[in-house]
């Protein structure tokens, strides 16, 4: 299993190539929000900003276009309407792209269901399935989706909660209560990678499973696991490995939260804060990096030359 030290997880860091353009530095088409949960369609879109999507297109329901627009004005949003008529863009080297479905759906109806049907089918590229849209992970038709894609290689993220990991694991009967084990057995009965979010973050890949430790409960607020899908789906769109973008998006997030935490305290903490000290997460990321090789390069040398380097 690979392992994931401070000098790992900087270098996934996705630093633009200094030729680079918006297509090349990846897109991330989002099916998210409703007239209810307008706020996640805004937050998801402008977390993967942050975390370096290149290009944002939303689509929504159409009475909260402008709404959505009106947060954060380089975002390209539309209503669902305009890309149910559109081809679906598949992922290339020099153009990468990702997609995001359900983050503030409401109720799932028959037309937020064919969406989602239409990208798990469709999609050439990473599709990361989340709030409202993995409740029509239940639909068997929809299942049969997720098992075709993976046998064809094709990446499908799931990321529930507790309440909802446990929703997905009564189709199948699984029993287990243990959040890891249950990330593992959703992401094999599925064909997915999962990220069950709780006190501790566990991402499965059906095989091994790795575990996120730094979250905090300031963490414990409406809208922060909208932040983390657009952080996540980011890292996807410019074409970070699967289970890397997991890895790498679950710290950003929760070390995003204990920096807001740390100015904020746990108490005031909000979503929208996980976004703006996202900058601090990647730099302590950064940081931890040049510490670690201080550190080797001390050992390899002697404590003499402990003074001789500053960082």
């Amino acid at each position: 299993m690979k392992q994931y030290g401070p000098v790992e997880l900087a270098d996934l860091l996705p630093f633009p190539d200094p030729f680079c353009h918006k297509y090349s530095r990846g897109k991330l088409t989002l099916l998210v929000g409703s007239a209810t949960y307008p706020g996640a369609a805004s937050l998801a879109a402008l977390a993967s900003q942050r975390a370096g999507a290149g290009y944002t297109a939303v689509y929504t329901e159409g009475s909260i276009v402008h709404q959505v627009q009106s947060y954060q004005p380089s975002l390209v949003v539309r209503s669902w309407s305009d890309w149910d008529t559109q081809y679906v863009a598949a992922s290339e080297p020099n153009r990468p792209c990702a997609y995001l479905v359900g983050s503030g759906f409401d109720d799932v109806d028959s037309y937020t269901a064919q969406l989602t049907r239409r990208l798990l089918k469709s999609a050439d590229a990473p599709v990361l399935v989340d709030g409202g849209a993995l409740n029509i992970l239940s639909a068997k038709k929809i299942r049969d989706l997720t098992a075709q894609r993976y046998r064809e290689g094709r990446t499908t993220i799931i990321t529930p909660h507790m309440g909802e990991a446990a929703r997905l694991a009564k189709i199948f009967n699984l029993k287990t209560q243990e959040p890891d084990e249950m990330a593992l057995q959703l992401a094999q009965a599925y064909g997915v990678i999962c990220v069950l979010k709780s006190h501790d973050t566990f991402i499965s890949d059906g095989e091994d499973i790795l575990a996120m430790r730094e979250g905090t409960a300031a963490l414990a607020k409406a809208g922060t696991g909208d932040v983390l899908a657009g952080i996540i789906g980011g890292l996807l769109a410019q074409g970070m490995g699967a289970v890397d973008a997991c890895v790498l998006g679950t710290t950003l997030h929760a070390r995003a939260g204990v920096f807001a935490s740390d100015d904020l305290t746990e108490i005031c903490v909000c979503a929208e804060d996980i976004i703006r000290y996202l900058p601090h997460a990647i730099k302590s990321l950064i940081k931890g990096k040049q510490e670690e090789q201080v550190g080797e390069i001390t050992e390899s040398f002697g404590p003499d030359v402990t003074g001789a380097w500053s960082l």
